[in-house]
């Protein structure tokens, strides 16, 4: 596994089941995903100025300025986004991978190894199933309880999002601090804007 500064990330979603899906720009396919189902106002999404795309150049996707972005060498399917306290990490994959078994699978993309985290997840929500544009995709969300802290939290919010169809296949993993998830409007908003931003080619 990564450190965790570079693989914590997470947004949010309601609890209703639906996975929503817009058309921002003709011909290309973005994410656009519901904002939580939060009490209080709804906090606008924060400007996303830096563009990064995929070594492969099948999907791309937008951060805030000074975020850490990264692709370990070693795995370069993979690209790691952090900032702002919270992470994003995508597994990309040319060609349609069976979209349950990949979503198990990046489930288990964590913050620290099996052995070093309580191994009962206490789940939002989970395989939720959608359609977002003309690819299909599963939804879950849940919170994990590390044994030791992670920037100084043990328990975090991770959601897995996984998008397949045209012939990639894609997951999109978010983590956040438990209570920053709960508190913070703003760092959800983020979250949902950072995968709102993704775009396939």
């Amino acid at each position: 596994m990564r450190g965790p500064v570079t693989i914590a990330w997470d947004p949010s979603r309601n609890r209703s089941g639906r996975v929503v899906a817009t058309l921002l720009l003709a011909g290309v396919s973005v994410l656009s995903l519901a904002p939580a189902a939060v009490a209080g106002k709804q906090v606008p999404p924060p400007p996303l100025p830096a563009q990064h795309r995929h070594l492969s150049g099948g999907f791309a996707f937008r951060t805030p300025e000074g975020w850490k972005v990264d692709s370990p060498p070693e795995n370069p399917e993979v690209v790691n986004a952090a900032g702002d306290g919270v992470a994003v990490r995508f597994v990309y994959r040319d060609g349609e991978s069976g979209y349950d078994s990949l979503h198990g699978a990046c489930m288990l993309e964590r913050l620290a190894g099996a052995m070093d985290m309580d191994p009962v997840v206490r789940y939002e929500y989970d395989f939720v199933g959608g359609v977002i544009g003309d690819r299909r995709a599963l939804d879950s969300a849940f919170v994990v309880t590390y044994d030791k802290p992670i920037l100084g939290q043990r328990q975090w919010r991770q959601r897995n999002v996984t998008i397949v169809g045209n012939g990639s296949s894609l997951c999109a993993i978010t983590y956040a601090p438990l209570p920053l998830w709960k508190k913070s409007a703003p760092t959800r908003a983020l979250l949902d804007a950072v995968l709102g931003s993704v775009t396939f080619r």
